[in-house]
């Protein structure tokens, strides 16, 4: 009887240590190289706005728009910095009462955010501001396609009322739990939420502005090529950052990335090098890298390096003849190529995502894999991202519009935003 007693006290405390041990592994642990990783991610996604966005847009105005430009991405870098903190990453990535659209406020303000909270293995506050340079960039694209017409105090209310009533819902429907992510829609590192997103919301500015009076051609293509060298080298920030961990699919992730932007941008060139032009231009090789790096970003985290290949390949072929055809049929003035590039990259890399995504790879199947299901999800999520984007865009321009004039004056436009709105110019 007491071998038995016995046998049964070490059979419970080896289960008790069991239980014990088990749920001290689930305990999120801080993890010295994902943490490092991950403040160096942010850094690298923060310069692709500034200075990269603001540089990149920078040399593809006229002259006398150069200053209004680079202020608009550098304005929207704090602008976007201070609704994060109040409102964005709240009702990003927490639970609220309409959970399918929208999170909840109890982390406004940050609320509760400290030096031990943690998100997986990283501290919250890292989480927090890698976040933020994805909200950033996301709005600074939009200007792309305004430039040189739009008024600046219209656009400083466009974006805080677009950043928390457009970007944040996109980013909980797909990262926060939200109404995409139940679904099963995949989005490694922001195809919907940030190039879908701006794409569209930059086509409809575009529209509802109206065209330029006088489109010139780009003053500078030095200062674009550093900018879209910035962006193409943050951009491993951006897609080998959303693992949130120094480990294999990052690493994955970053090798992916630069197959597919080096595929898309020799895509584009040979396009445009045997077309009527036959002239092999710097901006083509550039505008076909963002393409390639766009398309790329969904499916970061789900391919492999043949199917990064392929991507690339459409987004540059597809890219090069929205933005040299489509365009011009369409009759519509998207000054630097927003939707056409990352709105049209986005769509086709969020499609391709349900074809080549590889279950080794980030643990789901796409149609190579025989999960045919995956591609009409893939549809799903450009679907829904397109209609919110365009109705919420459209619906903050008219309502801004209210209380101050959404483009310059005719004035003001002949004479350059430069000196008529920033009183600067460059010399």
């Amino acid at each position: 009887m007491m071998k038995l007693f016995s046998k049964i006290l070490i059979i419970g405390a080896v289960l008790l240590f069991s239980t014990a041990l088990y749920a001290a592994e689930k305990k999120p642990v801080l993890n010295a190289g994902d943490t490092a990783w991950m403040l160096t991610s942010a850094l690298l996604v923060l310069m692709m706005s500034i200075p990269g966005v603001a540089l990149f847009y920078g040399g593809l105005v006229g002259r006398k728009n150069i200053v209004s430009t680079v202020t608009q991405t550098f304005t929207i870098a704090c602008i976007v910095t201070i609704t994060w903190y109040v409102l964005g990453y709240s009702i990003t990535f927490t639970e609220g009462t309409y959970n399918s659209i929208v999170g909840g406020f109890s982390k406004a303000f940050l609320n509760g955010i400290g030096v031990a909270a943690l998100q997986g293995t990283i501290p919250e506050t890292v989480f927090v501001i890698y976040q933020l340079t994805f909200a950033i960039i996301t709005a600074a694209l939009i200007c792309g396609a305004v430039v040189e017409r739009i008024n600046f105090g219209a656009l400083f209310f466009f974006i805080i009322l677009w950043s928390i009533l457009v970007y944040a819902p996109i980013g909980h429907m797909v990262w926060g739990g939200g109404y995409l992510a139940e679904k099963g829609v995949l989005d490694f590192a922001g195809g919907t939420v940030v190039h879908i997103n701006s794409g569209v919301a930059a086509l409809v500015a575009a529209i509802v502005l109206g065209k330029r009076k006088s489109p010139v051609r780009p003053n500078n293509v030095v200062l674009s090529l550093i900018g879209g060298s910035l962006l193409w080298v943050g951009w491993f920030g951006f897609n080998a950052g959303s693992a949130v961990a120094a480990n294999g699919t990052a690493g994955m992730a970053m090798l992916v990335t630069q197959v597919a932007t080096a595929t898309a941008a020799l895509a584009w060139m040979i396009l445009e090098w045997f077309s009527s032009e036959k002239k092999p231009s710097l901006l083509g090789i550039l505008s076909g890298a963002i393409a390639g790096l766009v398309a790329i970003t969904p499916a970061a985290g789900f391919v492999t390096p043949s199917g990064a290949f392929f991507i690339g390949l459409a987004a540059g072929i597809i890219c090069y003849f929205a933005c040299t055809k489509i365009k011009k049929a369409l009759g519509y003035d998207d000054s630097l190529d927003v939707f056409g590039i990352h709105g049209v990259g986005g769509i086709v890399g969020a499609i391709l995502t349900g074809v080549f995504a590889v279950k080794a790879v980030g643990g789901a199947s796409g149609m190579i894999e025989g999960n045919g299901g995956q591609v009409t999800l893939q549809f799903l999520g450009v679907i829904v991202t397109v209609a919110y984007t365009a109705i919420m865009t459209y619906i903050i321009l008219k309502f801004v519009g209210l209380f101050t004039k959404l483009r310059a004056s005719d004035e003001q436009e002949r004479a350059g935003l430069d000196l008529s709105q920033h009183g600067e110019q460059v010399s």
